[in-house]
């Protein structure tokens, strides 16, 4: 049967194939190319993993790849032979044979570049899609992969794992913190030429700063050492936050939270990604999205306009791509 589920405000398939009630959805995977992949399968696959995700199994994957990237071509072989031996996941050789084997996807190519034209690939056939960071390289790509899935009517999600890291999931409402007047986030920022600045392991700060702050950043300014980036974003109500992307020394990552009643310092102390694979196995049985689409959106635009402003050597940029 198709089980329907609501999404932005109307009635959507939330599996375009066969699914049968009590049953594990049927994960594929596009991209064997990063550590994710079996990291993901180990939660979802093995009932004596102590992360153990319940309710999905991953049942086919296709390799994807992108040659002019080492990190990408180097270790495509590996994970590949990992799935296939370890997890006796079928490999198939493209997008839609994998479409028609599975209830949903997870996009999980290393290589920005390639998220927009295998996601389109993914929604025109129905499947509801986990898009791991980053979204897209820029917010136009962004917007096409957006546009698709409403042309469909099929459900679409992305986030960094830290961003559901328990530490930062009450912030917001936390009364001994009080209102979030401004947040410093921190980590590594390592550059790799193929996903420009910010949008390769940057993200990761950006989305830890948007799970704090909420969306409403109208400008950023980035500062440029060899040693580190650091971007300071305008909030529409007045609010500053900073992203400290450290190239240099101990890079681990944090959160500095100003509230009205309170100041905190919140670590990461878990980089596990079983938060977010539970986030996923939800979005894929009811179609809602644990981050709305819009605030996805405006996390690319935060990373775009930083890259404008590295551009233009420090100059203040609006996230319509406006130098002000």
């Amino acid at each position: 049967m198709i089980r329907a589920a609501c999404w932005a405000g109307t009635c959507v398939a939330a599996f375009a194939c066969t699914h049968l009630a009590g049953a594990d959805l049927r994960i594929g995977i596009v991209g064997l190319d990063t550590s994710h992949v079996v990291a993901f399968t180990e939660m979802l696959n093995d009932a004596h993993n102590p992360q153990h995700v319940r309710g999905a199994r991953v049942v086919a994957a296709y390799r994807g790849g992108s040659p002019d990237m080492p990190l990408s071509a180097n270790r495509i072989e590996g994970f590949t032979a990992e799935l296939r031996n370890r997890f006796h996941v079928r490999i198939v050789n493209d997008i839609p044979t994998l479409c028609s084997l599975v209830d949903a996807v997870l996009i999980e190519s290393v290589d920005g570049r390639v998220h927009p034209e295998q996601a389109h690939q993914v929604l025109e056939a129905h499947k509801p899609v986990f898009i791991d960071k980053p979204l897209a390289l820029s917010l136009a790509a962004a917007e096409e992969i957006a546009k698709a899935g409403s042309a469909t009517g099929t459900p679409w999600f992305t986030a960094s794992s830290l961003r559901f890291q328990p530490e930062f999931q009450s912030l917001r409402t936390d009364a001994k913190l009080g209102a979030i007047l401004g947040v410093e986030a921190f980590g590594p920022a390592p550059f790799e030429p193929g996903n420009p600045g910010l949008f390769w392991y940057g993200i990761h700060l950006v989305e830890m700063l948007y799970a704090a702050m909420g969306p409403g950043c109208e400008s950023v300014t980035l500062y440029e050492t060899p040693a580190c980036d650091l971007v300071v974003g305008k909030w529409r109500d007045g609010r500053i936050a900073t992203v400290r992307g450290l190239r240099t020394g101990k890079a681990d990552y944090g959160l500095m939270v100003l509230g009205d009643r309170q100041s905190r310092f919140v670590p990461v102390v878990d980089e596990s990604y079983v938060h977010l694979v539970r986030r996923i196995v939800g979005f894929f049985e009811t179609g809602r999205p644990p981050v709305p689409n819009a605030e996805s959106l405006e996390v690319i635009a935060f990373l775009e306009a930083a890259e404008r402003s590295r551009a233009l050597n420090g100059k203040t940029v609006k996230l319509t791509g406006n130098s002000e």
